[in-house]
């Protein structure tokens, strides 16, 4: 396929996958079973921190969050007592992780001005200084060694997948109904294309991408490549390449 092939099919399969038939075995199942503002951006944190390894278990892990949260996050983070402790894993975060980001998460709601606050950035920055500015508030939270690795930082080169992810859904339009729109903070230009192995292969085999890691480096030329393609909205080029990897196994 020459390069204008390629950029049509791209635009086609998002629009064939930004559907709400991929909402129930999408990660984003979980945080679509609430209406609140803080109910949503608390749990699709809480999910796309976990969300690397087979679609259903993470579902299920999430719905194990959503369990051990009373089926009201917002409620649950406010009133949180750190003493508590939780019997959940998914891969390698364990309840001691839990219980930090509940912590860190209970600190920017009483502290912050809550969750999308502490992802703003100063006029000019790139999205990476969001999620570096996010990081830091999170880390200000007690907290053991082990639990850092789960909070990645675009600085040290990290991908960042699931936090991209995260952003996606909190700031992407909701007009097809997947995404939710809720956050201004960041616009739809500045979101990232959330690079994993399915994108990255993907993304490498139809040659929009020639750099071997999937790293923080190689989700700026994805963005780069996204923009020119999609101007207003490049992170829908996520629908496209994550179905092509992950559905059709292209």
């Amino acid at each position: 396929m020459n390069q204008h092939t390629i950029d049509e099919f791209l635009i086609a399969k998002a629009l064939q996958f930004e559907s709400l038939a991929f909402i129930k075995d999408d990660p984003i199942c979980i945080p679509h079973q609430f209406t609140q503002k803080e109910d949503i951006e608390i749990i699709g944190l809480l999910v796309s921190t976990i969300a690397w390894g087979n679609r259903k278990a993470i579902i299920k892990s999430g719905e194990n969050l959503v369990k051990i949260m009373g089926e009201s996050p917002y409620d649950f983070i406010m009133n949180y007592n750190s003493s508590r402790e939780f019997n959940f894993v998914h891969r390698t975060f364990s309840g001691v992780d839990l219980s930090f980001f509940f912590t860190g998460l209970k600190s920017i709601y009483t502290h912050h001005g809550g969750l999308e606050e502490v992802f703003k950035k100063e006029t000019g920055q790139s999205i990476a200084y969001a999620i570096a500015n996010f990081r830091t508030a999170m880390l200000n939270a007690p907290h053991e060694a082990r639990s850092r690795k789960h909070l990645s930082d675009p600085f040290s080169n990290s991908a960042c997948k699931r936090l991209n992810m995260f952003l996606r859904w909190m700031v992407r339009s909701n007009k097809n109904g997947v995404d939710f729109g809720l956050w201004k903070v960041l616009s739809p230009t500045e979101l990232h294309v959330p690079l994993d192995v399915h994108t990255g292969n993907i993304a490498r085999k139809l040659g929009i991408l020639t750099r071997k890691q999937n790293d923080w480096k190689s989700s700026e030329l994805l963005h780069e490549y996204s923009t020119k393609l999609l101007p207003h909205d490049p992170a829908a080029i996520d629908f496209a390449l994550f179905g092509l990897g992950a559905i059709e196994k292209f």
